[in-house]
């Protein structure tokens, strides 16, 4: 296990470092732009003409249906599916892998058609064929639910033309123009702020829980939210290397990472094939040296049905998409899978170690409180509080002005003064206001009985006309999918830990709600590495869920690294192994889930295959199975694992 804890093992392999003969790489399983009719289209025509044939042959008898016509018109139902095939087996002879299951299928289809059994050697073919539909249709399907995962991220921004506003394809844009952001839109490039000053929402980019403000020059990240007054930015980096275009990346390679199941398959494979055709070789030949009434034409067909029945496609067509059918259903969910190996991963995980900030809390700040002094109109009070924090551009005073509502304009304001670091002071209605913290009220006075200091939240203290009125509590809020998400995690037999850059204070409150047991806080990016580590030191597999750059190191130490990608750091998102993209808690279990089902539906492909494979391979040897058992054997058995591993597509997490 801890070579799959290494940075290095978590790097996404390149097509060029599989060698071998790979089914869902060497054999393309690209549609294009063909329809499900196209796709169908060369098997339905070999099925009409095969069921016209046996009709001719077993039923109608025609005294013409004989000879080369007979000969010809199997050929021509074989042709629109076996030379697909054919063409497949040679090209994998070229790449120097002989025993293929195109080769297997087409010596046994030619192998038949030499002795005679024409309706056989097409259907062979044909039903191969359809299970190779089947197999592109539901890969086409899983990628298809992959690329829709994508679009929810920005690729339009509005860019400044001539003074005018145009919305335009975030590709497009060029380095040094400018683009407009308006209030709550994602930013979809990276480039250099150059409004005098503007509030962003960066949890996911800092991991701190504070939305930061940016002044003109400053830089300003793919991913940032605005918070309040429209921005303008000049781009300093192309749409290619934004997140959108890394994780398409990633999207492509997914299926490039392979779990240790697929990999033995593919090996074992490798050796059991060739086995098999030298075996069929033994059964054609070896009883003329045994038996007194041997008949070359009688111990063929007995070779050929074996070949049929050993050929290893059902495991390895229906092996690779059973895990990339769980790339898909992850997909589905919202939850890019970068590779087959962390289906496996996520199916025996027992810890799961979270950030708080971005993770299970939204990284916005709310109101969660109004605690003020009896004789004091708390509506009234109000008013005044948020006409005043309409004068700056805080997150927190968009936090109360989302509390309180529309600002009273009629409230006459003079001598306001922001005061650094402890908030705003002004006159209204002839008496002094002060909004802020603790240290704006010792500073002019005010005479407050209260120990600030246990309170978990941030605080907004107010005092009017010299008296203190009361404090607001301001925090950021816990997701509402977080608890359940907890408690799922539990029912999965899975121990929870919440590691934080935060105050401990805050982290504990936090860990309390959700009923997590282990919480830390004031962790720096290597305390949370070394936590990570002891928790390792048990033998215990671990995820980590994070969602900022301080979290990339930690992502990339843990077994399964997790990051949310709604808002995530580039580098987190390179860093993990699984990207949840709209940023919800509850998608760890289901990413769990998901492993676990996956993992049961390829054992479930490999028992079926063993089994029945076992019984008529025995059967054929001895003379007991005819090439449409054979067929059941192989394409039957390839289609039922087929549709078995779609299967998880459909399932509800």
């Amino acid at each position: 296990m801890e070579e799959c804890c290494s940075t290095e093992s978590k790097k996404q392999p390149t097509h060029s470092e599989h060698d071998g003969h790979d089914h869902d790489h060497d054999h393309s399983h690209e549609t294009g732009d063909q329809t499900t009719f196209q796709l169908f289209l060369p098997a339905i025509i070999s099925f009409i003409l095969l069921l016209l044939g046996i009709v001719f042959d077993y039923w109608l008898e025609p005294n013409w249906f004989s000879g080369w016509i007979r000969l010809v018109w199997y050929l021509i139902a074989y042709i629109p599916v076996g030379i697909p095939v054919l063409k497949e087996a040679f090209q994998s002879i070229i790449h120097g892998d002989v025993f293929s299951e195109f080769f297997l299928m087409g010596i046994a289809t030619v192998g038949a058609f030499s002795i005679g059994e024409y309706p056989e050697g097409v259907a062979v073919m044909l039903f191969y064929s359809v299970g190779e539909i089947f197999q592109i249709m539901a890969v086409t399907k899983a990628r298809s639910n992959i690329k829709a995962l994508l679009d929810q991220r920005p690729d339009e921004v509005t860019v400044i033309t001539s003074g005018k506003p145009q919305i335009v394809k975030a590709e497009k844009v060029n380095i040094d123009e400018i683009i407009q952001l308006k209030s709550g839109e994602k930013l979809g490039l990276d480039g250099e702020l150059l409004s005098e000053k503007a509030s962003f929402n960066t949890a996911a980019l800092t991991g701190e829980s504070k939305p930061t403000s940016k002044m003109k020059g400053e830089k300003v990240l793919a991913g940032m939210i605005n918070l309040n007054t429209v921005s303008q930015i000049k781009v300093t980096a192309a749409y290619d290397d934004s997140k959108l275009s890394k994780i398409l990346e990633m999207v492509q390679n997914a299926t490039s990472q392979k779990a240790p199941t697929e990999l033995f398959i593919r090996k074992f494979a490798k050796i059991y094939t060739p086995i098999v055709v030298f075996l069929a070789l033994g059964i054609t030949f070896l009883p003329y040296f045994i038996v007194n009434d041997y008949i070359f034409r009688d111990w063929l067909y007995r070779a050929l049905v074996f070949l049929v029945i050993s050929c290893p496609c059902a495991l390895v067509i229906s092996i690779p998409l059973g895990y990339f059918g769980g790339i898909g259903a992850g997909s589905r969910n919202g939850i890019l899978i970068k590779g087959s190996n962390f289906l496996d991963l996520l199916a025996n995980i027992q810890n799961v170690v979270m950030d708080k900030t971005g993770t299970m809390t939204e990284g916005v700040f709310k109101v969660q409180e109004v605690n003020f002094q009896p004789g004091f109109n708390k509506e009234e009070i109000l008013l005044l509080v948020n006409a005043l924090e309409s004068q700056s551009t805080h997150p927190i005073a968009t936090a109360i002005h989302e509390f309180v509502g529309e600002v009273d304009h009629s409230l006459l304001l003079e001598n306001v003064e922001e005061i650094a670091g402890q908030g705003l002071k002004a006159t209204i209605k002839g008496k002094e206001l002060l909004v802020g913290n603790f240290k704006l009220l010792d500073q002019f006075n005010i005479l407050y009985d209260l120990n600030h200091a246990n309170i978990v939240y941030t605080l907004i203290a107010i005092a009017y006309d010299q008296k203190f009125v009361g404090y607001l509590t301001i925090a950021d809020v816990i997701k509402e999918d977080a608890q359940i998400t907890i408690q799922k995690l539990k029912d999965l037999g899975v121990k929870t830990t919440m590691l934080s850059g935060d105050k401990t204070a805050v982290v504990k409150y936090v860990a309390v709600q959700l009923g997590i047991a282990n919480a830390f806080g004031d962790l720096l990016p290597e305390d949370k590495v070394n936590k990570l580590k002891e928790i390792k030191a048990l033998n215990q597999s671990v995820a980590f869920v994070g969602d900022g750059v301080n979290d990339a190191p930690v992502v990339a130490l843990s077994d399964v690294g997790i990051a949310m990608g709604g808002l995530g750091s580039d580098a987190t998102i390179e860093t993990a192994d699984i990207v949840i993209q709209d940023d919800k808690p509850s998608k760890i279990p289901i990413a769990i889930n998901i492993g676990k089902q996956t993992k049961k539906i390829v054992w479930q492909n490999i028992s079926l295959a063993f089994a029945v494979k076992a019984v008529v391979l025995v059967l054929g040897a001895g003379g007991l199975a005819t090439m449409w058992e054979a067929v059941f054997a192989d394409v039957g058995v390839a289609m039922l694992a087929i549709l078995n591993a779609v299967r998880i597509q459909r399932m509800t997490f």
